[in-house]
């Protein structure tokens, strides 16, 4: 007998949205799209860009930072003690 799976949705907004930046995508649509995100309550937004190793940190409290392979990506208060180098998302095995 088949079991029928039901697809549902989750009613509310995540706390943690990222995207990464694909060739095609504007700087502009992007940041939009984070904004759109913050908008709508999500508390923090990371967007990896690939081709820059840079991840652009965006939250309702502050401006965007934006930040490089020197640098570290931490969750904040939505992911407390949550640590990486932003030089190992672009490391390659």
């Amino acid at each position: 007998m088949r079991q029928e799976l039901r697809v549902k949705f989750w009613p509310g907004v995540p706390d943690l949205a990222a995207e990464v930046v694909s060739p095609s995508d504007r700087p502009k649509d992007v940041a939009a799209k984070a904004q759109t995100w913050l908008d709508a309550g999500v508390r923090l937004v990371w967007v990896v860009n690939p081709r820059q190793q840079t991840v652009t940190v965006y939250s309702a409290a502050c401006q965007p930072r934006v930040l490089h392979s020197t640098d570290t990506l931490d969750g904040g208060e939505v992911l407390p003690g949550f640590t990486l180098a932003v030089a190992e998302i672009f490391a390659r095995p």
